[in-house]
């Protein structure tokens, strides 16, 4: 199956709808507003990834509070998974009207889908939403993805580490993955996850990193014009 250049895959941070205040309504009721009007304007496809968020966070650190030591890695990703899910059902909700009637969560079925917005979360331990927004990508013949985060842009090191960290606004999949690795560690906090990055260029998708609550710039983005960012390409 495959979808035309009007089709987008966003992998939605789950850091901006549900921060360590709480779910996010005001960005949760604008970014539906904006979707709507990117459908109904320029008649406009998306399929929606979203993360866990402080969800994953807390429930995490609850369990291993509990536990009194370290939980394996299987199950802490197990939680971060269920905890996209319950994000992915809200958003399903929110977009009740317009969006197809499951949320997309077993990735080995490809299902035929007709409405404009589909709503995706988590699958299997080992990778974060971001590799399934990939998948998708490569499940529907889709060449672009856009990752809403909390931050602005790429850096070349860790700016909370290095005061000397400079904003990247192109790099390559071969650079990006030079400076990321190729391990996946539950949890980890990286602009696009080692084992996406690596179906990404295999794949040839394109992954444009921006703030996700800046919906001008994500709009420019979206019409392929200069945006405030960072495009990881071939």
């Amino acid at each position: 199956m495959s979808f035309g250049k009007d089709a987008f895959v966003l992998s939605l941070g789950g850091s901006i709808v549900v921060p360590k205040e709480g779910i996010d309504t005001q960005f949760l009721n604008q970014f539906n507003t904006f979707i709507r009007h990117q459908i109904s304007s320029k008649k406009r496809r998306f399929f929606i990834v979203v993360g866990g968020g402080s969800t994953a966070r807390k429930y995490r650190d609850a369990a291993e509070m509990v536990v009194g030591h370290r939980i394996t890695d299987e199950d802490l990703d197990w939680i971060g998974i269920h905890a996209t899910r319950l994000n992915a059902h809200m958003l399903r909700v929110i977009f009740r009207d317009i969006a197809h009637t499951n949320v997309l969560k077993h990735y080995e079925i490809i299902r035929k889908v007709d409405e404009p917005v589909v709503i995706a979360a988590g699958w299997k331990p080992g990778w974060s939403t971001d590799y399934c927004a990939v998948t998708i990508c490569q499940d529907y013949g889709i060449k672009n993805a856009l990752n809403l985060t909390n931050v602005d842009q790429v850096y070349d090191k860790d700016p909370r580490k290095h005061a000397d960290a400079r904003p990247l606004s192109k790099i390559t999949w071969k650079a990006y993955r030079r400076m990321t690795g190729d391990t996946w560690i539950p949890g980890m906090n990286l602009p696009f996850d080692p084992i996406a990055s690596r179906l990404a260029s295999e794949l040839g998708v394109t992954v444009r990193i921006l703030n996700g609550k800046d919906f001008h710039n994500l709009e420019l983005a979206l019409d392929g014009k200069p945006f405030f960012g960072t495009t990881i390409s071939k």
